[in-house]
């Protein structure tokens, strides 16, 4: 592992969580404060880092970050600073998946979600700008991960990302931290995505 910084990244419910456990069950470390406490909506915990989110007005932390893992949600990525290496794994999932995940997770919390099909569009342009915008970051390597593809063919995944992050941890112990019972608010084949760079690197 090299001193770049690892973010694993994409919109809220999109499958972060997972990669995190898994590149902690992995050997990889993680940066986590464990403020926020697992729930029903993520029963083995969020793996967030509180100063994250604001990641605008303070990035003194990101050199402890070098070579360890830590998790952003994408609209955050524009605020990474010049001057360090980011492996970015981005979580890609159908966009119809996240927005259920999302409104039922409003509802437990008792607040009201916005209509589902305007949240959709702001999502896709939202994911269409920042596909070019990593693009055009010579500091950042992005490695797109199908959430449904990790669920389904988790060794083969947990292969793709350790070679993305040079081959040290170990892939058997990545893969069995991926429970498939914990793939709700599944979308039949055929539907629609909005996915960035889905399965490849950018």
């Amino acid at each position: 592992m090299d001193d770049a910084i690892i973010i694993v990244s994409g919109l809220p419910r999109s499958g972060t969580s997972l990669m995190m456990q898994m590149l902690a069950s992995g050997g990889v470390e993680v940066v986590t404060d464990h403020v926020r406490a697992a729930d029903t909506d993520n029963p083995r915990g969020y793996y967030e880092f509180e100063r994250v989110k604001k990641i605008q007005q303070d990035t003194s932390w990101l050199p402890e970050a070098r070579g360890k893992a830590v998790k952003m949600v994408s609209q955050l990525l524009y605020h990474l600073p010049m001057g360090e290496k980011y492996r970015i794994i981005f979580l890609e999932r159908d966009l119809d998946e996240v927005l259920v995940s999302q409104e039922k997770m409003l509802d437990r919390l008792g607040r009201t979600a916005a209509p589902r099909e305007a949240m959709k569009q702001s999502f896709i342009v939202h994911l269409e700008r920042l596909k070019e915008w990593l693009r055009r970051r010579p500091d950042v390597e992005v490695l797109g991960v199908g959430y449904r593809e990790l669920l389904e063919r988790p060794v083969e995944e947990a292969k793709r990302v350790n070679e993305f992050l040079g081959g040290a941890a170990d892939v058997e112990r990545m893969a069995e931290a991926v429970d498939p019972s914990l793939y709700r608010n599944r979308k039949t084949p055929g539907g629609g995505g909005g996915s960035l760079v889905a399965g490849e690197s950018a």
